[in-house]
């Protein structure tokens, strides 16, 4: 089961958020015994680029035998 504060990979793109499959995202708030969460996705910088509460077939857990990959946002 997902838990506030865990990494999480996103399985499928969200267009209107720009954001896209892989984006790495962390919890920030687990609803209704998880049927949704809350996912913060942010910048190298630690800038906020999307808050989204989603469904937990959204997302992943974070292996430990993955590596993190950067992108440039779109405008």
């Amino acid at each position: 089961m997902i838990a506030e504060l865990d990494t999480v990979v996103l399985v499928r793109d969200l267009p209107g958020l720009g954001l896209e499959e892989g984006d790495v995202g962390a919890v920030v708030h687990v609803y209704a015994e998880g049927r949704a969460i809350e996912v913060e996705f942010v910048s190298g910088s630690g800038s906020t680029v999307a808050v989204e509460t989603l469904s937990p077939t959204d997302v992943r857990p974070l292996g430990d035998r993955e590596i993190l990959h950067a992108r440039a946002l779109a405008a």
